[in-house]
């Protein structure tokens, strides 16, 4: 069984706490979110604790979260930062692609960031987010700095609900109309 710092459990309590928060939205009937599994093919069973010990991916996973918020198509894919700097490396070209024709179809795209070390969650626009990919491709940075993020995006609590990203969903919206 992995440790409770290992790999394979990376990102599980931001998970954990995206999906308490969509069980609230869902309640509350703000919003329908649902987490997206990635299909796989289980290779090793270990049929005596019931437990997949070797599998692989059969396609590409787009996003880990899709619904709906008041009718508005939503996408986003959740991310842990251990430090200050985020890798580019931790998103794919796929997953990139497929949130601009989500966005090109009227939906919201975002990345939803936990920076763990400072307990700060981030909205990132797919706007913003295009930005920094762009700047990787032309040759710049190949991540970006916590320092560079928009102050207005940072997520704060909210009663009962552990990751409020409803708010920064207005605020984006907003934003694309000015």
């Amino acid at each position: 069984m992995p440790s409770w710092n290992s790999r394979g459990l990376r990102g599980s309590l931001l998970e954990q706490q995206i999906n308490l928060t969509n069980e609230k939205y869902r309640t509350s009937h703000l919003a329908l979110i649902q987490k997206i599994p990635t299909p796989i093919t289980p290779i090793t069973i270990d049929k005596e604790h019931r437990h997949i010990t070797l599998a692989y991916f059969d396609q590409k996973s787009t996003v880990d979260y899709i619904g709906a918020v008041q009718g508005l198509p939503v996408c986003f894919d959740a991310k842990e930062c251990a430090g200050d700097t985020f890798a580019l490396a931790n998103i794919h070209e796929h997953q990139i692609a497929f949130m601009k024709e989500f966005e090109e179809q009227g939906g919201v795209a975002f990345l939803l960031i936990y920076y763990t070390k400072r307990d700060r969650y981030y909205y990132l626009t797919l706007r913003r987010l295009l930005e920094f990919w762009t700047r990787a491709k032309e040759g710049g940075r190949k991540s970006f700095r916590f320092e560079e993020l928009d102050e207005r995006y940072f997520l704060s609590g909210h009663k009962g609900v552990y990751v409020p990203y409803l708010d920064l969903i207005n605020r984006d919206l907003e934003e694309r109309e000015s």
